[in-house]
């Protein structure tokens, strides 16, 4: 049960630090329920997926949310009347990796200091951390991009939803 509060927990914070990122980029007030719920499903998804599926890791788990997040900016964007970039960008950025990316800008600091006995400890902890914020970071872009570049022939105003 534990377990389950502290998901909930992590998504609901998610949901109100993607509706700072809301209000910080000047969105319409209309959308900021939809940016918060997509924050909290991100958020939801990622920590769920890391806590119940340990062995697929950061990185499939921050594509799978962001892929939920892709496919539910489509339709609220519709509802809405706003581009889906408006509900999918701040609803990523809370699953933005930062504390690897600061330890890898960390771990360069301390390359240039370290000793022989070291070096090869810490460039090895810099250059994990390093290429998990990237992937991390592609594969954000990737999960929001995707849905919007299959589904998304017309602008959001022209497609017929009773036909999809």
């Amino acid at each position: 049960m534990d377990m389950f509060l502290t998901i909930f927990i992590k998504s609901v914070w998610c949901g109100i630090a993607a509706l700072g990122f809301g209000v910080l980029f000047n969105t319409p007030p209309r959308s900021l329920l939809a940016i918060w719920f997509g924050g909290f499903s991100a958020g939801f998804v990622k920590y769920g997926t890391m806590t119940l599926f340990p062995e697929m890791g950061i990185i499939m788990s921050s594509f799978l949310a962001a892929l939920i997040v892709g496919f539910t900016s489509i339709p609220m964007a519709h509802w809405r009347h706003v581009p889906p970039v408006i509900f999918s960008i701040p609803s990523v950025i809370p699953l933005v990796p930062g504390i690897y990316a600061y330890r890898a800008m960390l771990g360069l600091m301390q390359l240039t200091r370290a000793g022989n006995e070291k070096f090869g400890e810490v460039a090895q902890s810099t250059v994990y951390n390093a290429v998990t914020t990237f992937f991390v970071v592609m594969v954000l872009a990737l999960g929001v991009v995707l849905p919007m570049y299959l589904l998304r022939k017309e602008s959001v105003k022209k497609i017929r939803w009773g036909n999809w």
